[in-house]
């Protein structure tokens, strides 16, 4: 049973700070063993990838069949239905064109000194995608990944794809290619997160990973953070949803469910006005779990981390979601943009009863990669910006340096950083001849 909360109860805030403070992050002791991974690839290289993945994945090669060929690519490319075909690529050109309007332009001005100042993004040359792999795998997860990397300009985009006991989804694969990826691994687990920060004599190393991965692939994010750039830390899934009264009580369920069924430490939260609606989405809730194919983990999931939040309004119902700052927030209420003026912290926020966040999974456009575990508060979802670099611009005129020079040479003075300031001074000199 999910708890039961009420804004009106004594012990509210008690019960609601259990909720917040509730751990549902896997923590498994694995930063060790991840440790001594990476140092293993680092000292071995392909060597070291090669017998992990072994180990770890029953598959066995070599140098040269790391990488999948362009031969292997297409065969199971063609075996990819035309609806799914389709399907995929829909979700390509909808996510690609949403993030094109991203891009921010370089600017550059004259100030009233004649200083000439501005900024220039350009892309970071080579990224890393990390795809969970096997038959279980996310064809979506590559898009969102790939498509927002190329279009920021990345040169050079590899992708590393587990394929257990040679296992691979070729839908995953069609992905890949719709995106413009150039290269895909068959590594996974922290192997294959060292070889992209680190590189191999196969593998040219990287200078930003994204993606999402099991416990033992955060913590190696984690420790190569710093060595290359990363998206984030990726916890459990997460949604919050606003309802009223006035919708089908199983739609909400199903929308709670989505989030549920991805794993057992996923939190789903409604927050209603109406005590007997909330009632009502639960008995649904139920009744789902009786036939969803992933009913145990869903089940799991609800039984554990779920809760129905009733409120006195849809004010105090905004306030709480700031403070739970979800990943996913659904808006199911009469006047949703309204609403979501006041919703300030979420990763993505869908408006109304007709956007369930599964559209925002698959083919809505902007990206699922989103910041969890309250992490909304002070981040953002997954963009062409993470893909991006903005360099300052700066060029003095002689009458420019004659005008801000002085203070700078004051400045570094302050600070007893005498070169500092006698390399300005040295070229006022010169301009006062």
């Amino acid at each position: 049973m999910p708890v039961f909360l009420d804004t009106t109860s004594a012990d509210f805030e008690t019960a609601f700070q259990t909720l917040l403070s509730a751990k549902r992050e896997d923590s498994p002791d694995v930063d060790a063993a991840v440790a001594q991974i990476i140092q293993d690839v680092r000292s071995r290289g392909d060597a070291a990838v090669i017998e992990l993945t072994a180990k770890f994945d029953r598959l066995d090669l070599t140098p040269e069949t790391m990488a999948f060929s362009a031969a292997e690519i297409a065969e199971a490319v063609a075996q990819v239905a035309e609806d799914d075909r389709a399907a995929l690529e829909l979700a390509a050109n909808r996510i690609r064109a949403y993030h094109e309007k991203q891009m921010p332009a370089d600017h550059e001005w004259t100030d009233e000194t004649g200083a000439t100042l501005g900024w220039r993004w350009s892309a970071v040359s080579a990224a890393g995608l990390y795809v969970p792999g096997g038959l279980a795998s996310y064809p979506s997860s590559v898009l969102m990944n790939a498509i927002p990397a190329k279009v920021a300009g990345v040169e050079r985009l590899a992708i590393a794809v587990p394929t257990p006991d040679g296992q691979v989804n070729p839908v995953v694969l069609l992905a890949a290619q719709l995106s413009g990826v150039d290269e895909i691994y068959r590594i996974g687990g922290a192997q294959a997160i060292a070889a992209l920060a680190y590189g191999t004599e196969t593998i040219a190393s990287v200078d930003k990973i994204t993606g999402p991965g099991n416990a033992f692939v955060a913590a190696a994010k984690r420790r190569v953070f710093g060595k290359v750039g990363i998206d984030m830390i990726a916890g459990p899934s997460e949604i919050l949803v606003i309802a009223d009264k006035d919708n089908n009580p199983d739609w909400i369920a199903l929308d709670l469910l989505s989030q549920a069924e991805h794993d057992e430490s996923a939190q789903s939260i409604l927050i209603t006005d109406d005590a007997s609606f909330g009632q009502q989405v639960a008995q649904a809730v139920d009744k789902r779990l009786e036939t969803l194919q992933r009913r145990e983990i869903a089940g799991a999931s609800w039984r554990d981390f779920g809760a129905v939040i009733t409120v006195r309004n849809l004010d105090e119902a905004a306030a709480l979601s700031n403070r739970v700052a979800p990943e996913h927030l659904e808006l199911c209420v009469a006047d949703p943009a309204t609403l979501s003026t006041k919703t300030l912290h979420a990763g993505a926020i869908f408006l109304g009863q007709y956007t369930p966040e599964a559209i925002g999974d698959y083919v809505g456009g902007p990206n699922h990669v989103l910041p969890t575990a309250r992490s909304a508060r002070f981040s953002s979802g997954l963009s062409v910006m993470d893909f991006l670099k903005r360099t300052t611009l700066s060029q003095m005129t002689p009458q420019a340096l004659r005008a801000i020079g002085p203070s700078a040479a004051r400045l570094a003075n302050s600070e007893s950083l005498e070169a500092h300031g006698l390399s300005v001074i040295a070229r006022l000199e010169r301009l006062n001849d």
